[in-house]
This record gives structure tokens, sequence and C-alpha cells, in this order.
């Protein structure tokens, strides 16, 4: 992919913002069907637009000097002027796929002798090779599932629907990193913001709801006679891609005691309790190591699990092993350790801890550890989303069923943060654990 320049110390030229105002005040008025063919005949077919000045004023644009260079960062902006009005609209958000596939299905058309239309065909495909033209894919790609049930139950079974990537819709903490780029404006990051908020709280909603039901229903079945027919309840149905059985388990044990007594909040604040009469970074280290591996199964982790993860730690800032420790301190471990865990970078994706660590004690305790980590450092969670991000990346042309483990590692860590960090109401488990 190409990579734009940078755009923030840019000055927009008189007919950009020509424009762009334009657009602004008929996206208040017009309906997407017909901003959508006004997009067509502006920027696809490059003739026949009603209004001449601003059919000249992306004349002038097109035959620019800087052209090759500004235009992908003007087009990519008048994409979001429609994009951030359509997607406050759930009724209207359908035409944000059908905008990105306008510019996907540019067909070449007839042979032309005109100059302008010649050289906006090339500034296209110009922009079709740019990260801004891949992040309007993937919101496309968000945006084209439905906002019902489906979005959060088994997809159709086409060819592309059986590809991790159409999956994406699912992972609202991926946003951040999967639909934005380094040249993301301040807009599009609104926008990602806005979709992210309300994607997750559509989720959060659904996983109360269907815990609830699940309560009830247990219920019912501890006090209906065996003569007497229990009341119908309503039906929910799973929010999730994990078996109902997977998803008992995995919120138990989010909700639940894991040590002993002991939540995974309680642990982490008695941790963080303990940790801060710590000497020395060293000695904060020893705790972290019996911190984390109190959640390994001794079995696996006395192998080589244990004695990899305390070398790693002690690797990490060795040169300030007899300081006091700090949150900086405290940061960068949680964010090294967590690359150590789950994947190290986009430019090397080894994540063989991580599949070693699934295929040993599961995705849903693996996920336990990972939050572990989460809840004494809040400022890593970005971190560890990035991760899973890469992840997404690197196996999102996969078929699901060539990577289970990280469909189900994925729908875990959207549970767990929905329980720990959002606003799913899953108080009627406390009741029954």
């Amino acid at each position: 992919m190409t990579t734009l320049i940078d755009h923030y110390s840019r000055q927009t030229t008189q007919q950009e913002q020509q424009v762009y105002e334009h657009l602004l005040s008929c996206v208040k008025v017009e309906p997407p069907t017909q901003l959508l063919e006004r997009f067509r005949r502006l920027f696809i077919n490059g003739v026949g637009y009603p209004d001449s000045e601003i059919g000249l004023a992306v004349e002038k644009i097109v035959n620019s000097k800087q052209a090759e260079q500004e235009f992908p960062f003007f087009l990519n902006r008048c994409c979001h002027i429609l994009i951030n009005s359509w997607q406050t609209q759930p009724q209207l958000q359908w035409a944000i796929p059908e905008l990105v596939a306008l510019l996907e299905n540019m067909s070449p058309g007839i042979h032309t002798y005109s100059r302008t239309i010649r050289r906006l065909r090339q500034l296209l495909k110009l922009f079709t090779e740019t990260d801004q033209y891949l992040t309007l894919r993937r919101m496309a790609q968000v945006m084209s599932q439905p906002a019902d049930n489906t979005a959060f139950g088994l997809a159709t079974a086409d060819n592309e629907s059986k590809q991790v990537g159409s999956l994406i819709r699912r992972y609202p903490y991926l946003y951040q990193h999967y639909l934005l780029s380094e040249e993301s404006s301040y807009e599009q990051q609104q926008t990602v913001r806005q979709i992210q908020a309300q994607i997750q709280r559509r989720f959060e909603f659904k996983l109360s709801q269907y815990v609830t039901y699940q309560v009830r229903q247990a219920q019912v079945r501890r006090q209906a006679s065996p003569a007497v027919p229990g009341r119908l309840i309503q039906p929910v149905s799973n929010p999730t891609l994990l078996s109902d059985r997977e998803l008992g388990i995995s919120l138990k044990h989010f909700v639940g005691k894991v040590e002993g007594s002991y939540t995974y909040r309680d642990l982490a604040h008695r941790f963080l309790s303990h940790a801060k009469y710590a000497p020395s970074y060293k000695v904060f280290k020893d705790d972290f190591y019996e911190y984390l591996t109190s959640s390994i199964n001794p079995a696996y982790g006395k192998r080589q699990f244990n004695d990899k993860l305390y070398n790693h730690l002690k690797n990490i800032v060795p040169q300030s092993d007899f300081q006091k420790p700090n949150e900086l301190l405290l940061v960068r471990t949680c964010s090294q350790v967590l690359s150590y865990l789950v994947v190290e970078s986009l430019q090397r994706p080894n994540h063989f801890v991580f599949v070693d660590l699934i295929t040993n004690m599961g995705a849903t305790f693996t996920t336990g550890l990972l939050l572990k980590i989460v809840l004494i450092c809040g400022k890593v969670k970005p971190y560890l989303e990035k991760r899973f991000t890469i992840l997404f990346n690197h196996y999102e042309s996969f078929t699901r069923d060539g990577v289970p483990w990280l469909i189900t590692s994925l729908e875990n860590l959207n549970v767990a943060f929905s329980i720990h960090f959002g606003k799913a109401d899953v108080s009627y488990l406390k009741y029954f654990l």
C-alpha cells in the first residue's frame, strides 16, 4: 500500500474548500441515493455534473501539478464528508459500502479524448493503492453487515463470509487500529470512535439480555414442579460465535472466582496494593511473575513456560533493576509481556507462545492471563488491542475453519472486555456462581 504525505502541514486550496463546502451543504438536505449519483458523476465519470462551478473546481484539482500527491487526500476527505453524516443515522449506513463500491467497481469506460477524464482515471487508480482507501474498504465491510441480531450471530455461507476478515464488525475493540491509518484525519478518527461505541453498546446490550434470559431459564427450571410446565420466556439468542456451553464457561470465568475466593479484579487490587511497597524494580518483576504464573496450570507451566516467562521478565529494562518501580516501568513491563505472550509486531508477527498457551490452557484461561495484565495497568489495553489487530490482519484472508483458536480468542476477549471495561450487566450471574 502506498502511503500519503503529511497533509496536516498543507494548505487547503480554494477549489478543494469549494468542493468540501458544496458536499457539506448537499449532505444536509439530500438522500444517499442522490448523493451517490452526485459522487459518481463528479469523481467516477468526470462529466455531466449539474453544478458547473463545482465540476470546474474538480477539473482544476485533477489537472494541478501536485495532483498525484494531493488528490488522494482530497478524495478521501470528500468520502468522509458523506460517511460522517451517514454513520450517525443507522437507516442510512447502507450507503457507506455503496459509496466504496463506486470506487471498487470503476469500469475503465470507453476511450476518451478528454485529457481531464484520462487524468481523473489515473488518479482514481492511484487512490485505490493508498492506505486511506484500504481503511475505507474496511469501514465499508463493517457497515455492510446488518445492524440487527445477525451481526452478532452466524454469517451466511458464501466464500467471503467464511473469511476471518468478514468478522470485523464483531470486534469493535480492533477498530482503532484496523480502520485507521497514520494519515487518518481527526474527522475519520471521530467517525471510527462513534461507530466503535455504537457497535460495542449493541453487543453489551445483547450479552446482558442473553445472561438475563439464561438466569431466568435456570430459575424456572429450579422452581417448576415436574407435573407443572414452566412458564414460557421469550428466547434470546447467543450473541457470540461461542457455543452456549463455551459462553457459559467464559462468563462464569470472567465474573466469578478464579483463585480461591478471588475474582480477577480482586487479584489485581491485591497485587497493586502489595506492589507499591516493592523496594526495587527487580522485586516488582519477581512479584509480577508470581501474579501471572498463579493462573498457569502447574503441569504446563513447569515444563518450560514459567522459566521462559521469568527470563523474559528478567531482561526487561535490567538497568533499572535497583530503581524504585514507577508507572513508566509498569507500562513498559506490561506492554513487553503482552508482546511476548501474544505477538511481537506487524513486521515480526511470531505468535508461537500464544498458540501454545491456547493449545494447552484453552482460549478462556489464556484470555484471563491477558486480562490480569490489563487490570493492573489500564494504559496497556490499547496495546493489547493492537496485538490482536496484528493477528487479525495476519489471518484476515484465512477461512474461519483454518484458525478456530483465533476466533475463540477474539470472542473471549470481547466478553472479558465487555464485563470489565464495558457496561454489560451480568450481575444476575453472581447468584448462580
